[in-house]
């Protein structure tokens, strides 16, 4: 992208430059060094220390790089804070207060915080023309009202459950479009606001009022939970605001609170499971768990009891009520007849868990063995995560009593019965191998997943070997075999301090791969930010041969054309 140095301003995102010009104006900005004619460098002070190289040739910014890890678009707002130095005297630009002109003297400044410049702010201000900014900022912005009643606003000596709800209310109803609708960036914001309401439950736990922090969580579970009905919460920000009230109350109900609170939350969890409040959803078992905390006397271990039975044992819910029910078992009725019904119901791997720590915790090894040996026969055929969670308890045994052979023989068949690097294994292969062995024996087992029969090469196992044994030359070669953006990406920052020339090569040949299978305006952009990679990494005239070559074979795409433009 080339840029007019008197016209930068009208070539660059207004936001990009606002924050430019704030950088500047800040003293954030080294005094540009002209090295040889045209080529100028300068140091801004970001959340690091960047460098930025700009190459101007007859008025016109014709190159420019920045070190920072910006790649969303052309020009980063260092680039543009080091053109406003440029053209400070032109733009008659000043920087606020006296500076050494050093960016490295950022470290060292005095300049004031946001807290700190905040706090001054409210010091020197009127209150009473405070109240009047913050009666108006109320009157003109729902959101702004929301934040304010969320964090300032307490409940009279009424129903607490009812003032909170009409505060989370107000924050649902402002997110809703025409329809009733809540998209993905107003699911964001809802959760923003809501992460105030449940501030102030932390603040009325923290200070012991374990009452009005419980009617704050409940508030919260029950009205998101009746927005997840028509929201957009792809990314989890509304359920996430209930699992965070949902984990507060059994914080609560863990602190062996007195016996009034332990009644509220009682009541409540008992409540919601009959009626089946949270049921399809995390929240029903953590209202059994709660329960299962709180449950003191026979008649309610009974009732809790009676409602795990009604979960039945199938199902991710109905397995984890069972671990639940064995619990209970054992208050009620002893350890003898809680151990006999978990032996019985071992096909439920909860309670098969629940088996394999009491043994250990035993050391009943021989008892460990079986279990988990059963626990492979039972599950091999259809779930092998299960199966490699049994071997992991072999591998437990196998360790504690030092049988160095079995723990390699487990450690290696865990290590292979994923496609992911498992580092865990893989370190205790290292730590029981001799040193003279551990490269031979490494060769072998690339070997091995080499020659697996697998219908694909599990590249992340062989990449996470190679990291480990610094062998990039081999982890290069592996990205060579199977390229694609994401991950040359995931792996540039290993490879870019040996082999930046090599990584521009690849991006290159993925960059033109990627087009040819992919049209639309999100694709080109994507394909433009990893130009910019190309160039960050040092390789410009590449870039520019690949847009070259896009230009040509491509110039019926009038959005690939605006992007390209761009970078």
């Amino acid at each position: 992208m080339r840029i007019p140095l008197n016209r930068f301003d009208e070539c660059i995102d207004q936001p990009i430059l606002k924050r430019g010009l704030t950088y500047f104006r800040n003293g954030q900005v080294s005094e540009p060094v002209e090295g040889a004619p045209g080529e100028f460098e300068a140091v801004v002070a970001g959340a690091e220390l960047y460098t930025v190289q700009l190459v101007i040739e007859r008025g016109e910014v014709v190159e420019h790089v920045c070190s920072c890890p910006y790649d969303m678009g052309p020009v980063c707002k260092h680039v543009a804070a080091v053109l406003f130095s440029l053209r400070k005297d032109e733009l008659g630009l000043k920087v606020k207060k006296a500076s050494t002109n050093s960016a490295g003297a950022k470290k060292t400044s005095k300049r004031k915080t946001v807290a700190e410049r905040v706090d001054a702010l409210l010091e020197a201000v009127d209150p009473g023309d405070l109240k009047q900014f913050v009666r108006e900022q109320a009157s003109q912005s729902v959101q702004f009202r929301n934040l304010v009643l969320a964090t300032f606003a307490t409940p009279d000596s009424g129903d607490s459950k009812s003032f909170y709800t009409q505060q989370l209310t107000a924050i649902v109803r402002s997110a809703k479009d025409r329809s009733g609708f809540i998209g993905w960036s107003e699911s964001n914001r809802v959760a923003k606001g809501v992460a105030n309401i449940l501030e102030m439950a932390h603040k009325h736990f923290e200070a012991r009022n374990y009452r009005e922090g419980v009617l704050v969580c409940i508030a919260v579970m029950e009205k998101l939970l009746g927005a997840l009905d028509h929201a957009d919460d792809s990314d989890g920000s509304i359920a996430g605001c209930i699992s965070d009230a949902c984990a507060m109350m059994l914080a609560v109900a863990q602190s062996k609170p007195d016996a009034s609170i332990r009644k509220q939350l009682l009541d409540y969890c008992m409540k919601a499971v009959e009626k089946r409040l949270y049921y399809g959803w995390n929240w029903h078992l953590g209202m059994l768990e709660m329960a299962a905390e709180l449950v003191e006397s026979d008649e309610e271990r009974r009732a809790l009891l009676a409602a795990l039975e009604r979960e039945g044992g199938s199902g991710y819910d109905g397995k984890a009520a069972q671990g639940l029910k064995y619990g209970l078992m054992a208050k009620t009725g002893g350890e003898a007849a809680a151990d006999a019904w978990l032996e019985a119901n071992l096909g439920n791997p909860e309670l098969r868990r629940i088996a394999l720590r009491k043994a250990m915790e035993s050391r009943d090894f021989d008892k460990v063995r079986g279990l988990a040996e059963d626990g492979i026969a039972h599950d091999k055929p259809k779930y092998p995560r299960l199966v490699a969670e049994w071997h992991d308890w072999l591998l437990k045994i196998a360790e504690a009593q030092g049988e160095r052979e079995l723990v390699i023989q487990y450690a290696r068949l865990l290590f292979f019965q994923s496609n992911r690097f498992q580092e865990n294994y893989y370190a205790i292969l290292k730590q029981q191998i001799e040193p003279e062995r551990w490269v031979p024996f490494v060769e072998e087992l690339l070997g091995e997943i080499e020659s697996s029969r697998k219908p694909y090469i599990p590249q992340e196992l062989l990449a996470g070997i190679f990291i480990s044994e610094g062998w990039m030359e081999r982890l290069l070669n592996l990205l060579r075999q199977l390229p694609t953006l994401h991950t040359i990406e995931e792996y540039e920052s290993r490879l870019a301090g040996q082999y930046p020339a090599e990584l521009v090569e690849l991006y290159a040949q993925t960059i033109a791969d990627y087009l040819k299978e992919n049209v639309g305006r999100n694709h080109y952009q994507e394909a433009c930010r990893y130009l910019r990679r190309m160039i960050k990494l040092g390789g410009r005239e590449k870039a520019n041969g690949v847009i070259a070559d896009l230009r040509r074979l491509y110039p019926q795409r009038r959005a690939l054309m605006e992007e390209l433009a761009r970078v």
